[in-house]
């Protein structure tokens, strides 16, 4: 599996406050409903179309105020991976956030959208602290 980490960005608010928002993917929909198309989301599973595509995630683990792991569901996304967001608390102001993405891709997939991936990966945690910095 391949791996991309995201940059660490700091976020000025407490990691529970982060750990709220991103801990369920309904919370989600005001941020992402009109961004792609078909968004529906429980507390657990989203789905979504991008570029013709349907994706569908769930939160496969939460460890309060340290991190989410999301992987893909059922017939959702067709190659295996997981999506961790990490919380780090430095004090009750300044949580550092990163993401990191582990993903099972062949050779020429790597070479093809690997630097592609670690770019999402660094704009999705820099959107993320953006938001949560708002």
């Amino acid at each position: 599996m391949q791996e991309y980490i995201s940059k660490q960005h700091q976020v000025l608010r407490p990691a529970a406050h982060i750990y709220a928002a991103i801990s369920r993917f309904d919370n989600l929909t005001p941020a992402l409903a009109d961004r792609v198309e078909e968004w529906q989301a429980t507390e657990d599973r989203c789905s979504f179309k991008a570029k013709g595509f349907t994706v569908k995630l769930r939160m496969d683990e939460r460890v309060a105020c340290k991190h989410v792991k999301i992987v893909g569901d059922e017939g959702g996304v067709p190659m295996d991976f997981a999506f961790w967001i990490q919380l780090h608390e430095v004090s009750p102001t300044d949580t550092r956030l990163r993401l990191v993405l582990h993903v099972e891709l062949n050779i020429m997939m790597r070479m093809m959208i690997g630097g592609k991936l670690q770019d999402a990966v660094d704009q999705i945690a820099e959107g993320i602290a953006k938001a949560m910095n708002a």
